[in-house]
C-alpha cells in the first residue's frame, strides 16, 4: 500500500512541477518561472529575482529533472525492496498462521486432557459443584433480598408519587384536604424509609484449580509454555562449532535472544541440530535445556572429515548456521577401539558356553539398497516396520518418503512428498503398520503424525501441536499408536482418531526419565519397551506408564550399550536391540539378561537404527550409515 502511494505521489510531484514550469511563481506575479533557487528550493521568476540574487540558480527545467531522477531513484530503491518485503510477509504470516494453529491445537489438548481426567476428577467435580451451588445460594439469597427490598421500596415510592402528582394537578378543595393530608404522610413515612442502597454482598466467584488426584499427585494441571527467542539474534558459541575428535563428544552452547538481542532467561525453545556427515547422513546428538534460555548440543561424529553442523531455533538458522566443522582421530594410537572389535568378532560368533546357553546363529540373508534418491536408494534411512501381509516398509528420512519391499526384498512401491501441509513428509522417522492396513508415519520435523492407507493414501494425522519430535512409532494390543518424543523425552498414546489416551516421562536420568529416547516396541502383555538413547538403556513400562523393567549400562560388553536405537520383540518375549554407537544387533531375553548377538561380521553395520522382525521370523535393520537395509537369519 505503502509502494503504491508513492507511485501515485511521484506522478503528482511530476504534474505539480510541470505546472510550476508554466505558471507564475507567486499568485502577485505575472512573469513566468524559469529559473530555481537551489538554496530555498523554490521556483523564480524576474519579478521575485532581488531576494535570492546571491543564492545558487539552475534552470527550472534542469531542477525539474534532478528532482524527478532523484524522486525515481528513492522510487526504485523502495520498489527494490518489495520481493523481500513481500517474502517477509508471506513467511511471518505463516507464522501467524502457525500460532493460530497452535493456539487451536492445545485448546483441542486442553479439552482433550480433562475430558481424558473425567474419571479422576468426577467426586471432586461434584463437591465443586456443590459447594458452588451452596457459596452462591447464599450469596444469591442475600443480593435476591436486597433487591427485592429495594424493588418493593421503589414501587411505592413511585405509586405515590404518581398520586400526588395527580393530587396537585387537581383544583384545591376541602374534598381533597383529607387526601392530601394522608399523602403528606405517607411521603413523609417513605422519605425516611431505610432501604438497602449499599450492597450487602459481592459478586465474586471465582475457580481455583489445585488437583492432587491424577493416579498420585498432580500439582499444577498444564502450563503454557513459551519464549520470545528469536533466530535472527540467537547465537552459538564453543569449541565444538570448529572441530571435533572421532568417537569424543563435542558440545556447542546455544544462547537464545530476543528480538531486541536480550538475553532470555527461560527455557523451553524448541531448538533442532543436525550434524550432516559428507555423505549426506545425520549424526545424532542430544539438545540440553538449562531452563535459563542456554541450551547445549552433544555430538560425536563417528568417522574423520568435513561435517556440517545446522542450529535452528524454530526451523530457521541461528546466526552463523550452518556452520562448518572439521573431525578428526585422537593423537596416538586406539588399543581401546582394537579391543572392541575383537570383543564384538568374538561375541558375535560365540563361544561353546554361549552357544550352549543359545542357540541363536544368525547370518545376512541379503542388503537392499545404495545412497541415492530413486527407487531402493536411501539417504539416511530411520525406521523400520514389517507388516504380517509380507511387506518391509522403510522411512526413508532425507527422501522425504516411505519405501515398501516383500520380505524377499523386492522393490514394491513407495510414496511421500516432501512439504509441511497435511499429507506431506518433512522428516520421517518412524515408521508402523496398525493393524487395519493403515501406515503411521512419524514426522520429526513436522512434528506430528501422519496415517496413511496401506496404498498410501493420507487418512489423517495426529499429535500436531502436542509432539515436539515424534521419532519412534509402534501399535500396541488395543490398535492405540505409541509415539516416542526424541525433543520432549515423553512417551504419547494416542486412539487412532487422534485422541491422547495418557503420556509419560520427561527430561532426565532418573528410572521414569528419558534422555532423546528412539524407539518403541509393544511384547505380548502389551508393555512397552522404549530405547533410551543417551541413558545408554532398555526400559519396559506398562500402558499406565508404571516402570517394570530396566536394562543396559554405558559401554561395549554384553548386555552394555552406547546409544541403542531400534527395538524389537519375539514370539518368545526377547528383546532385539540396534546397538547405534557399537554398531552391533544385541539379543535379550524378557528379563533384560544377555543371550546374544546378531552375527553381522560378514558385512558390519555402521549405525543401525530403526529394527523390525519379518513375518517370516527374519531380522530386518536399517543400516543407516551403509544407506542400505538389511535382513538376517533370526532362528529361535
Amino acid at each position: 500500500i505503502q509502494i503504491t502511494s508513492l507511485v501515485n505521489l511521484t506522478a503528482t510531484a511530476s504534474s505539480i512541477l510541470l505546472f510550476l514550469s508554466l505558471t507564475p511563481c507567486s499568485p502577485s506575479h505575472l512573469q513566468v518561472a524559469e529559473l530555481y533557487c537551489s538554496a530555498c528550493e523554490c521556483a523564480l521568476c524576474e519579478d521575485c529575482m532581488l531576494g535570492h540574487q546571491e543564492h545558487p540558480k539552475v534552470p527550472l527545467s534542469q531542477a525539474l529533472e534532478q528532482h524527478r531522477s532523484s524522486l525515481q531513484e528513492r522510487l526504485g530503491a523502495i520498489q527494490n525492496r518489495l520481493p523481500q518485503i513481500s517474502d517477509s510477509l508471506s513467511f511471518i504470516r505463516e507464522i501467524l498462521q502457525q500460532l493460530t494453529n497452535q493456539r487451536a491445537s492445545i485448546e483441542e489438548d486442553i479439552q482433550s486432557s480433562f475430558e481424558d481426567l473425567h474419571k479422576q476428577l468426577d467426586v471432586r467435580k461434584s463437591v465443586l459443584l456443590m459447594e458452588l451451588e451452596v457459596t452462591y445460594g447464599l450469596k444469591q439469597k442475600v443480593l435476591q433480598a436486597q433487591v427485592d427490598c429495594l424493588a418493593r421500596g421503589e414501587g411505592d415510592l413511585m405509586a405515590s408519587c404518581t398520586q400526588t402528582e395527580e393530587a396537585l394537578a387537581g383544583e384545591a378543595c376541602v374534598a381533597s384536604l383529607q387526601l392530601e393530608q394522608e399523602l403528606q404522610e405517607r411521603l413523609g413515612e417513605l422519605a425516611g424509609l431505610g432501604l438497602p442502597c449499599q450492597p450487602e454482598e459481592n459478586d465474586q466467584l471465582d475457580l481455583l484449580m489445585e488437583t492432587d488426584g491424577l493416579r498420585k499427585s498432580i500439582h499444577n494441571l498444564g502450563t503454557i509454555v513459551t519464549t520470545s527467542a528469536v533466530a535472527s539474534q540467537s547465537e552459538a558459541m564453543g569449541a565444538g562449532l570448529e572441530q571435533c575428535i572421532v568417537g569424543l563428544p563435542a558440545s556447542v552452547t546455544i544462547v537464545t535472544r530476543d528480538k531486541s538481542g536480550g538475553a532470555c532467561k527461560s527455557g523451553n525453545a524448541i531448538l533442532s541440530a543436525e550434524v550432516f556427515t559428507p555423505d549426506g547422513s545425520i549424526v545424532d546428538g542430544e539438545i540440553l535445556d538449562h531452563k535459563n534460555g542456554t541450551y547445549e548440543f552433544v555430538y560425536t561424529v563417528p568417522k574423520e572429515g568435513d561435517f556440517s553442523l545446522a542450529l535452528r531455533l524454530y526451523d530457521q538458522h541461528i546466526k552463523g548456521s550452518p556452520f562448518k566443522l572439521t573431525g578428526a582421530k585422537r593423537r596416538g594410537k586406539s588399543p581401546g577401539q582394537k579391543k572392541k572389535g575383537s570383543k564384538r568378532a568374538s561375541s558375535a560368533l560365540g563361544t561353546p558356553r554361549r552357544k550352549t546357553q543359545n542357540p541363536i546363529e544368525d547370518d545376512l540373508i541379503f542388503r537392499i539398497g545404495t545412497k541415492g534418491r530413486n527407487k531402493g536408494e536411501f539417504t539416511n534411512l530411520q525406521g523400520v516396520a514389517a507388516s504380517s501381509s509380507g511387506r518391509i516398509l522403510i522411512a526413508d528420512s532425507n527422501n522425504q518418503c516411505v519405501q515398501i519391499f516383500s520380505n524377499e526384498g523386492e522393490f514394491k512401491s513407495r510414496f511421500g512428498v516432501r512439504g509441511r501441509s497435511p499429507g506431506q513428509m518433512q522428516r520421517p522417522t518412524g515408521v508402523a503398520v496398525h493393524p487395519s492396513g493403515d501406515i503411521i508415519i512419524a514426522d520429526y520435523d513436522n512434528k506430528w503424525v501422519s496415517i496413511f492407507s496401506s496404498e498410501g493414501k493420507f487418512k489423517g494425522k495426529l499429535g500436531s501441536g502436542r509432539l515436539m519430535g515424534p521419532k519412534g512409532v509402534s501399535v500396541d494390543q488395543n490398535g492405540h499408536v505409541i509415539v516416542v518424543d526424541n525433543k520432549a523425552c515423553t512417551v504419547f498414546i494416542f486412539q487412532p482418531t487422534g485422541k491422547l489416551i495418557t503420556k509419560f516421562g520427561s527430561r532426565g536420568t532418573g528410572d521414569k526419565q528419558f534422555a532423546g529416547p528412539h524407539f518403541a516396541a509393544v511384547n505380548k502383555n502389551n508393555e512397552i519397551i522404549v530405547t533410551d538413547f543417551h541413558n545408554h538403556s532398555v526400559k519396559v513400562f506398562t500402558p499406565e506408564g508404571e516402570l517394570v523393567l530396566k536394562f543396559g549400562s554405558n559401554g561395549e560388553g554384553n548386555g552394555q550399550f552406547n546409544a541403542p536405537t531400534g527395538v524389537a520383540v519375539d514370539i518368545n518375549g526377547n528383546i532385539i536391540v540396534a546397538d547405534w554407537g557399537n554398531s552391533r544387533i544385541q539379543v535379550f531375553d524378557g528379563s533384560g539378561s544377555f543371550l546374544s548377538y546378531i552375527n553381522t561380521s560378514a558385512d558390519p553395520l555402521y549405525g543401525p537404527q530403526g529394527l523390525s522382525l519379518t513375518s517370516d521370523g527374519h531380522v530386518v535393520v536399517a543400516d543407516s550409515g551403509n544407506h542400505c537395509f538389511k535382513v538376517y537369519r533370526y532362528l529361535q
